[in-house]
């Protein structure tokens, strides 16, 4: 039997949810980012599905810290692409936007977008009609076939 051409190229898969802003929110957006990625063949406990709920809890709890606007959910979206893992979350503020904050010694926040920086292969945010969205990047490693 003969593979059709392109049927060997990885799919793009995705998921898409809208959560509530609040930190219960940002929780749920985390635990069901791992359950979708689970289901797409990338086990819990792995450094790739690790890395994916650092940089889900992270993203998400910035748009819920800073990116609220009262009545306004925030959106999670996964892409696993070939060669990546794409983490977008979208939220009603655009004129809040993230960085990298120095380093403040015995400061007990602004460590998120530092962690998003080091976890992530690369990370950037875009304007939308309406707020804004940041992504952060995982590189994903083919899997290694037996010969």
């Amino acid at each position: 039997m003969t593979v059709p051409s392109g049927a060997d190229r990885a799919l793009a898969r995705t998921f898409t949810q809208r959560f509530s802003s609040t930190r219960r929110g940002a929780r749920l957006a985390r635990q069901l980012a791992l359950v979708e990625l689970h289901d797409w063949g990338i086990p819990e406990r792995t450094g790739l599905s690790e890395d994916a709920g650092l940089l889900v809890a992270e993203l998400a709890a910035n748009a819920v810290a800073h990116g609220r606007v009262p009545g306004r959910d925030f959106e999670l979206r996964l892409s696993l692409l070939p060669g990546a893992l794409r983490i977008e979350v979208s939220d009603a503020r655009q004129d809040r936007r993230p960085a990298v904050r120095p380093h403040a010694y015995g400061a007990e926040a602004g460590y998120g977008m530092r962690i998003v920086e080091a976890v992530a292969a690369d990370w950037g945010v875009r304007d939308r009609l309406v707020g804004k969205t940041v992504w952060a990047e995982l590189t994903v490693r083919a899997p290694s076939v037996a010969p």
